[in-house]
């Protein structure tokens, strides 16, 4: 994995360039990772995918605790690895054992030994020499150390105990890592800004046995506020090297990756479009945020919230015209708003494909138009502006 900047704006926001080993182009930071089951997203198929924009959504994020029993972390070793398991030998594969979608973590100060996690086939305790069999069998392009996730409410010490046990595991994924793959440091701390600062001084001084450490921020989205997240996001990357890539997971709101960009955040792992796809809403705020007002754009929809519309509305029953107008994703060149309201009634999955391909597309859309900002010195206006959009929209509705 090779990565640089490129640009820089209002002090930390980036854009850079990421090329993985098996992907042709490289890919544009700050950029969506797709949240996936065992690899593939969770309604749309392997044939659509090339329908996405491209290389954009090239990025896929998978939970190896998906794979602890079938297939086998054997079977897919045999086989090759995840990559020729599933036949995507141009798309790049990360690898987080965080499944926000199935559960968050639990606050748990008696396993010492490794991670406790929800999975498939029930509550597991992880330890670090399992979770880098699974690694060394997918053999992904990169990878997040095992890290213990508090929500933000815990005790300074129990931070104090998970930033410790993190670190720890951190070293013993190092000394154990396989060969390939780009490694991702964990670096936690819930609410406590000066334990997130220790934490990522402590991975930052991590690049041994010539092992080149990039950064994966975990405990966000786990019951801390927007107001206090700016300061605990500043609080680790003030302390990491420019030159390597961050990953976060848990921001899903487009105010929240906002947040991440500003802090200088690179990649995003994110089931915001799984929750919006299966609750039956569709993404419409307009991309160019800087030219138009979010409220004064479209939706009639009293459930809207200035940037989605629910689909499931009676609104829609006849409604003739595309989820969005001018839209290139392939359930707006080919789908009505009727059609959609009509699958998602009558309990069509295809609905949930249609769905979920719009929202996909629109939302690497929106981090075009960040990466757009970033390189024009604009991306203070653009959060300001966009944030101030929905809030009057919001304002207005109420």
């Amino acid at each position: 994995m090779k990565f640089v900047v490129k640009a820089w704006s209002n002090g930390k926001a980036r854009t850079g360039l990421l090329q993985l080993s098996n992907c042709p182009s490289s890919i544009e930071t700050p950029s969506l990772l797709l949240s996936t089951r065992k690899g593939l997203p969770l309604f749309i198929s392997p044939d659509l995918l090339p329908s996405l924009p491209s290389p954009d959504s090239h990025l896929l994020q998978f939970s190896p605790l998906h794979f602890l029993e079938v297939p086998s972390p054997k079977s897919i070793s045999n086989i090759g690895g995840l990559h020729q398991m599933l036949g995507l030998h141009e798309y790049g594969f990360a690898a987080v054992p965080r499944d926000s979608i199935q559960c968050l973590p639990e606050c748990d100060s008696t396993n010492k030994m490794g991670a406790s996690f929800e999975t498939p086939c029930g509550r597991r305790l992880i330890k670090p020499a399992e979770y880098i069999e699974l690694i060394s069998s997918m053999r992904p392009n990169l990878w997040t150390t095992l890290a213990d996730e508090v929500p933000a409410w815990v005790s300074d010490k129990r931070n104090k105990t998970s930033v410790d046990r993190t670190v720890k595991w951190l070293d013993e994924c190092i000394a154990k890592s396989p060969a390939g793959g780009a490694v991702f440091g964990s670096i936690v701390g819930g609410s406590n800004v000066e334990e997130r600062q220790r934490c990522a001084q402590e991975v930052a001084m991590r690049n041994v046995s010539g092992i080149c450490m990039s950064y994966w921020i975990g405990g966000f989205g786990l019951g801390e506020s927007m107001d206090e997240r700016p300061s605990l996001l500043n609080a680790v990357t003030d302390k990491l090297p420019e030159e390597r890539p961050r990953l976060i997971s848990g921001l899903g709101l487009p105010e929240e990756i906002l947040q991440g960009v500003a802090a200088g955040v690179d990649l995003f792992d994110s089931v915001y479009i799984y929750h919006l796809t299966l609750g039956g809403f569709a993404l419409i705020f307009p991309l160019d945020t800087m030219e138009k007002n979010l409220y004064d754009f479209q939706s009639t929809d009293k459930g809207s919230d200035g940037t989605k519309i629910n689909l499931k509305a009676t609104l829609y029953r006849k409604d003739s015209t595309p989820i969005l107008e001018g839209c290139s994703c392939y359930t707006c060149m080919n789908h009505t708003k009727a059609y959609i309201n009509h699958l998602l009634n009558v309990h069509e999955m295809l609905a949930q494909i249609l769905l979920e391909i719009h929202n996909t597309h629109h939302y690497l859309g929106f981090f075009h138009s960040i990466r757009e900002a970033i390189k024009e010195g604009k991306f203070e206006q653009f959060q300001k502006k966009f944030v101030q959009s929905r809030h009057d929209h919001l304002a207005a509705s109420v």
